[in-house]
């Protein structure tokens, strides 16, 4: 059986709370979390500050970080545009960079300022640098499961530009729950015409959902065939750009309990992520 990849979310956490988290206190709880093990760790972004303050430091907290001492995770950050993309490639705590391509124009423009075919115009340039700078590429299909704003969706697209993404040269995709509206029975339905249909793509899930939603989403996914989970410890985040109440990543520890039950978890530091949720309080006060 292939094995899990985790992917923890602290920058998706961290993103829309009103009040700055310190930079020490993001350089303290990411410190923790590389220790843990988990196969990613998604820190930070390089976006505008003026549209996400709460990642204005992301290179200072990366500087700080021991990656080094830690290589069985790698570093995930979010770009948008192709001066973050630059910044991202040059920073060598970096080995994953990511990109979110909406299946929804509404949210496209929200979210990234362009339209969808700028968005995958957008990718190959995402190809190109990350393997000059020997990064790796991921892309998230934000509104995966459809969208709040009544625009058309099917499955199908995220089979189409997920084909699109593969021949560009992206390996890794993630279909993303965006605000939390997708079923289990959706979640399943559509991770598993996408892994059927492009195998040779490493599928994962970002999934959104209120705490009693998150194992039925969870064992959607897994039973469609996923082993590529986002998620952040507390169940903390949502995206503040979907113009709609903030719904929760997927709970991390619930996550956790779900494979331990499946005897898949991969090995992890268990005193290091007791470290990190005792610095849950810190890390998310508000």
């Amino acid at each position: 059986m292939e094995s899990v990849q985790l992917v923890e979310c602290p920058r998706d956490a961290w993103q829309g709370l009103p009040n700055f988290i310190p930079t020490a206190t993001k350089i303290r709880y990411l410190t923790a979390l590389l220790r843990v093990g988990f196969h990613t760790l998604d820190a930070g972004s390089f976006v505008s500050p003026k549209a996400v303050p709460q990642m204005q430091d992301t290179r200072e907290v990366l500087d700080a970080l021991p990656w080094a001492e830690n290589p069985q995770t790698g570093i995930l950050v979010i770009v948008v545009n192709r001066r973050g993309l630059e910044t991202a490639a040059a920073h060598p705590a970096v080995r994953y960079i990511g990109y979110p391509l909406s299946l929804s124009e509404t949210f496209q423009q929200q979210n990234a300022r362009q339209t969808r075919a700028e968005g995958e115009a957008f990718v190959s340039e995402l190809v190109e640098v990350c393997q000059k700078a020997q990064k790796i590429p991921v892309v998230y299909l934000s509104m995966g499961f459809g969208n709040p704003y009544q625009e058309p969706y099917s499955p199908q697209e995220v089979i189409d530009t997920g084909g699109r993404l593969a021949e560009k040269g992206v390996s890794i995709l993630s279909i993303a729950d965006t605000v939390g509206i997708a079923k289990p029975e959706e979640v399943y339905e559509v991770t598993a015409a996408a892994i059927r249909s492009l195998p040779e793509v490493m599928w994962g899930v970002h999934l959104h959902a209120a705490p009693h939603e998150v194992r039925p989403k969870v064992e959607a996914a897994w039973e469609a065939g996923c082993r590529r989970f986002d998620s952040a410890l507390g169940g903390y985040g949502g995206c503040p750009f979907a113009g709609v109440p903030l719904v929760s990543n997927i709970r991390t520890e619930i996550l956790l309990e779900f494979l331990r039950e499946k005897g898949s978890l991969p090995p992890l530091n268990e005193e290091a992520l007791l470290e990190a949720q005792s610095l849950l309080p810190e890390a998310f006060a508000q």
